[in-house]
């Protein structure tokens, strides 16, 4: 697929301009580069339905092909390991692992809601959170990126058996709500599989 050089498409429209022709200039622009005023989206992806995208992906990276961790393992690390593995409530870089951005599941739209992408399963894939903050309201070619096949769950599952053991042996970790919700979505989607 040949790139678009949207530079040139800028310069025809300086042409235009510069030829006093603000009609042609317009007409460029609304063919050839326009623009699409950004929708809101307000719903928010449920861990539920967050835990099967992960589990459909097989907790892969699809844009990076890079293997990615369920989420709450990486807060049962924190509790755990709180010096060496700090966590900060909103995610401040200099007080929070990096390993949250790097290696934390998270949900994206393939094709932004912005954009117009729909808001269901047929348009989510899992990538980490350095990956979403990265695309945000960005098409895959705009980015010059690919969408790449899921992973194996039988080679990784990312950590989420690990996951459902610890909580089952150290029924303490789930005092914590975000761990506990988490957990509980697990259970769910396992339970209905």
């Amino acid at each position: 697929m040949q790139s678009i050089d949207r530079s040139r498409i800028i310069e025809e429209v300086c042409e235009a301009i510069a030829g006093a022709d603000t009609n042609k200039a317009a007409a460029i622009v609304r063919s050839d580069y326009p623009f699409v005023k950004p929708v809101a989206s307000g719903r928010r992806i449920t861990l539920v339905e967050a835990t099967r995208v992960f589990l459909r992906d097989g907790f892969v990276d699809r844009y990076a092909g890079k293997r990615l961790v369920f989420p709450p393992v990486l807060r049962v690390i924190s509790q755990v390991l709180p010096e060496e593995f700090p966590f900060h409530p909103n995610w401040k870089m200099s007080e929070c692992h990096v390993a949250y951005w790097e290696l934390s599941a998270t949900v994206d739209h393939v094709v932004p809601v912005a954009r117009g992408g729909r808001d269901d399963e047929t348009n989510w894939v899992c990538t980490s959170m350095l990956r979403n903050g990265v695309k945000s309201n960005w098409t895959l070619d705009e980015l010059g990126w690919d969408l790449l096949p899921p992973g194996n769950l039988e080679e990784w599952d990312g950590l989420l058996g690990w996951f459902l053991r610890i909580t089952n042996s150290h029924k303490d970790v789930l005092r914590h709500p975000y761990i506990r919700r988490w957990h509980a979505a697990a259970v769910r989607v396992r339970d209905n599989s």
